[in-house]
């Protein structure tokens, strides 16, 4: 073997010098037809090599801990890459000799072989040797037309090929199995970091999955081609809508007695003069601009304090942007206002185009629709919102971006 090994290596290193650019149409195609063959036939002889290294305990003899790190210096590999070397090598020598043969063939590629050979054992189990036998010929000839993802998806509805009788009921519990371990891993861990942000992470089951997609994936398309956010920010203020949408419908069950709610404890000195953060009622602390971003579409409940911060005088709760007023604005600006966004008026907030703290009236006036992005864009950037004319909201661009600031307007939701 170590010969022939010789041998082909010094053909293998002939073509390396032969020019590529000097092959006709067909030839480059064969040729590249056939350099996958050889690379499959070489891997079956090196993981065939691998095996046998692990299984006579060579790595160990020669004083390394594992085959894996006597493979990672001695091919100078990553311990990773050799790990997987090392369980494909297993995998290859448990598979059948049908497959095996394929492989030394060059007529199937590693990865299909793992495919087979996970399949095959599932056939095994639920049908018996004689059509896990079947299931080695039907899956070889489909590698020959599928990559290995459409071949285990594939390989899902064999039983119906080689052991229909049992296919249906086979599938069935399958289903089953699936999904009891979708009800059993099924988790959402909220980890508070140190600076009051959060870490989502968990596993959803495949219906809250569906449900999940068809609500965040709308919302989480670009607004416009002057939106820079990346997927995963876009992801983040979706969820961050879909979570307002649900305080503002009412439905939430109420939580110590009161509507759930994001509770902001400012002065009004601090919110009017935009200098001093926010309170949240679990500690956390919030910009000025957050603060005021948040009370443009709250009920505020003013509260007179002592200087020791006892409670003297509870006012009534009163909304500001709510009701008949609310539905004018709906009508009126049929979705956010800002220019290029299709948000409908449910993922919306009522903004006040004059500050409420800074004497800005509550009324039809003084009042637009912005989705979350850009509610918040508006008040962290130079855009500017005003009422044209018509008593349609227009957006003056910041200077860098448009030296004429000409005024820009919303025409996705224009009815005429």
């Amino acid at each position: 073997m170590v010969e022939e090994l010789t041998q082909a290596d010094d053909a293998v290193a002939a073509c390396v010098d032969d020019a590529a650019w000097a092959l006709t149409e067909h030839e480059l195609v064969t040729a590249l037809d056939a350099a996958h063959r050889l690379e499959q036939r070489l891997a079956a002889i090196k993981l065939a090599l691998v095996r046998e290294v692990d299984g006579r305990g060579t790595a160990v003899a020669q004083g390394a801990s594992s085959t894996a790190v006597w493979l990672r210096e001695r091919l100078r590999l990553t311990i990773p890459a050799a790990r997987r070397l090392v369980d494909l090598a297993a995998c290859v020598d448990a598979a059948p000799t049908a497959v095996r043969d394929a492989l030394a063939a060059g007529a199937v590629s590693v990865e299909q072989v793992r495919v087979i050979a996970d399949t095959v054992s599932t056939v095994q189990t639920a049908a018996g040797p004689e059509a896990a036998d079947k299931a080695v010929a039907v899956l070889v000839d489909w590698a020959g037309q599928f990559d290995p993802i459409l071949l285990r998806k594939l390989g899902t509805r064999i039983l119906d090929h080689v052991a229909p009788d049992i296919a249906d009921a086979a599938a069935q519990a399958a289903l089953e199995a699936e999904a009891g371990r979708a009800a059993r891993d099924r988790h959402l861990t909220l980890s508070e970091q140190t600076d009051g942000r959060l870490r989502l992470s968990g596993i959803l089951d495949t219906e809250t999955a569906a449900v999940l997609r068809a609500a965040i994936d709308p919302l989480s398309a670009p607004c416009g081609p002057d939106d820079t956010r990346s997927p995963g920010q876009r992801r983040h203020d979706a969820l961050s809508d879909l979570c307002r949408l649900a305080l503002r419908a009412d439905a939430l069950p109420e939580h110590g007695g009161d509507p759930a709610q994001i509770v902001v404890t400012t002065s009004f000195d601090t919110l009017a003069g935009q200098l001093g953060a926010g309170a949240l009622d679990t500690g956390l602390r919030l910009t000025p601009e957050t603060v005021r971003r948040l009370a443009c579409d709250a009920a505020i409940l003013p509260t007179v304090l002592a200087g020791t911060g006892q409670v003297l005088d509870l006012g009534r709760q009163r909304r500001l942007i709510t009701g008949p007023l609310r539905r004018a604005l709906v009508l009126r600006d049929g979705g956010c206002a800002f220019p290029g966004c299709d948000r409908p008026p449910r993922w919306c907030a009522a903004h006040h185009i004059h500050h409420w703290a800074d004497g800005g009236p509550t009324n039809l006036n003084n009042a637009v629709l912005l989705c979350g992005h850009h509610h918040r864009h508006i008040h962290h950037t130079d855009w500017t919102v005003r009422l044209s004319d018509d008593n349609h909201p227009e957006f003056i661009p910041p200077a860098w971006l448009d030296p004429d600031q000409l005024p820009r307007r919303n025409h996705y939701h224009r009815r005429t």
